[in-house]
């Protein structure tokens, strides 16, 4: 199992953060590796990565399906790969305090099956710098499109 998390201050208000964030498809772009992604309904979609390691090509599916919205704090999600065998959970909160807000995202997977073993550690090295890169540029995102809230 693989566990990353990655938290960011953002000058803006909790409710700036929420409404771009309650919006999958906002981040679902900013995964490092997105090829496109499909809503099937409100709280499932199917995402679609293509990524290089070393010479090699590969494309991996997966499922993710919102499991809580707790507005304007907390988004749960659960993660299971349909083209391998993976599955797994994340977290985005938003808590603020001044004026200014502390957003963190939480991303677990686990890989089964015989690739499991050679997955693990692949995982373990990446998924950290996915988590903390998708977080940063969420971040940077709501700050360039923060508007006022009333």
């Amino acid at each position: 199992m693989a566990i990353a998390s990655h938290s960011v201050i953002i000058s803006a208000s909790v409710e700036n953060v929420w409404e771009y964030v309650s919006q999958i498809e906002n981040w679902a772009i900013m995964v490092p590796a997105y090829k496109e992604h499909e809503q099937i309904d409100e709280q499932k979609s199917v995402w679609t990565f293509e990524g290089n390691m070393k010479g090699f090509k590969k494309t991996v599916k997966m499922e993710l399906n919102v499991t809580e919205f707790h507005e304007p704090s907390m988004i749960r999600f659960e993660l299971k790969g349909l083209t391998d065998n993976f599955t797994g959970s994340g977290t985005f909160t938003a808590e603020e305090t001044a004026e200014q807000t502390t957003m963190t995202g939480t991303i677990e997977v686990n890989a089964g099956g015989l690739t499991g073993a050679v997955l693990t550690p692949v995982i373990k090295m990446v998924l950290p710098k996915v988590t903390t890169h998708l977080t940063e540029k969420i971040a940077r995102q709501v700050k360039q499109d923060k508007v006022p809230v009333r």
